[in-house]
């Protein structure tokens, strides 16, 4: 390992025995944006040797704030957040083996995911992917550490299958309405606190020193000075439906998955077709050309614009909707464009 992980292994609780059970380690990153790209970056510089990346959207310039493993070069290309995460990881440590998915994470994506996964990252803007998070989680046994931030705000939890309440134990309910990055700005040093306590925690996770693990819920607000750590054990329920003696995994089934997203901090619907998961983009290029302005497309996706909306489809089928929170708005323009 050279010089590389010198001044980690002097770091007692890590190690030389530490670092070479980080090497075999396998952290599943559900989103690429401000917290995943943070997570992902100190990881992959801390040795782990394998990292999974899962990320729907393509970088914007208002990401460039933020998300520290992104260009301007990325924006001007359109390139997709996790395909541009992936470069640049293997560019700062080539011995870390990245795995880049642009795409969805819905159940049926995280049930095959989590599987091998030694830790996952929440590192997404939505309580409906979180909560498909914390039922695979609990179904597979793979620990998980939430994790938001908005404004000056964040915090942080870690959740153990089996141990701790889950998520659905705290919640009990997808959360509505409330501040987002849209509506309240977001500034760096919130997002540089939560994957600190992030990172940190999976670390201890993966070279087994569960005994430093926090077992609290920590939040703060940098800009006034404030930080609380409550112990929420007394909150888990043994009739949980996500965690519980009889548990059901709701999250995890179709009817409790939505097909459309309004994205955070972005006027930007998001439409997933279920029946049309493989998108052939040179098809659809050349059925759109002429009747669509700004029709442009790379490997990962096609973008073009109409009546000030902008479409970018994906791959995968998903389609991203631009100028618009409205989603049946949304809906009726995508219905125009792919059936």
């Amino acid at each position: 390992m050279n010089n590389r992980y010198s001044r980690q292994i002097l770091f007692a609780p890590i190690g030389e025995e530490g670092q070479n059970k980080l090497r075999e380690k396998h952290v599943l990153i559900i989103g690429a944006g401000a917290l995943g790209s943070g997570n992902a970056e100190m990881l992959a510089r801390a040795g782990v040797g394998e990292l999974t990346i899962v990320d729907r959207d393509y970088i914007d310039w208002s990401n460039l704030q933020r998300q520290q493993l992104y260009s301007e070069q990325d924006v001007r290309a359109h390139i997709p957040k996790a395909i541009a995460a992936k470069a640049r990881l293997e560019a700062i440590n080539s011995d870390v083996q990245v795995h880049a998915y642009v795409k969805d994470a819905t159940a049926k994506e995280l049930e095959e995911l989590v599987q091998g996964a030694d830790v996952i990252i929440d590192a997404t803007d939505n309580f409906e992917t979180r909560f498909i998070i914390n039922d695979a989680a609990q179904k597979y046994s793979v620990p998980w550490i939430y994790g938001a931030c908005v404004g000056s705000y964040g915090l942080s939890y870690t959740i153990l299958p089996g141990e701790t309440p889950c998520l659905h134990c705290l919640l009990q309910s997808i959360p509505l309405g409330g501040a987002t990055c849209d509506t309240a700005g977001i500034i760096s040093p919130a997002v540089s606190m939560v994957v600190s306590h992030q990172v940190t925690e999976t670390i201890k996770l993966l070279i087994g020193d569960t005994q430093a693990l926090r077992k609290t819920l920590v939040s703060f607000d940098v800009w006034n000075n404030e930080h609380s750590s409550v112990n929420v054990q007394s909150f888990k329920k043994h009739d949980c439906p996500s965690c519980g003696e009889n548990a059901i995994y709701p999250y995890l089934q179709k009817d409790n998955t939505s097909q459309t997203a309004v994205l955070c901090g972005r006027d930007t619907v998001q439409i997933r077709n279920p029946y049309m998961e493989n998108a052939d983009l040179q098809s659809y290029k050349k059925m759109l050309q002429g009747k669509v302005h700004d029709l442009k497309g790379n490997p990962y996706l096609l973008s073009f614009t109409i009546e000030e909306k902008r479409f970018v489809l994906f791959q995968d089928g998903r389609v991203l909707i631009h100028g618009t929170k409205d989603i049946n708005e949304a809906k009726s323009l995508y219905h125009r464009y792919f059936g």
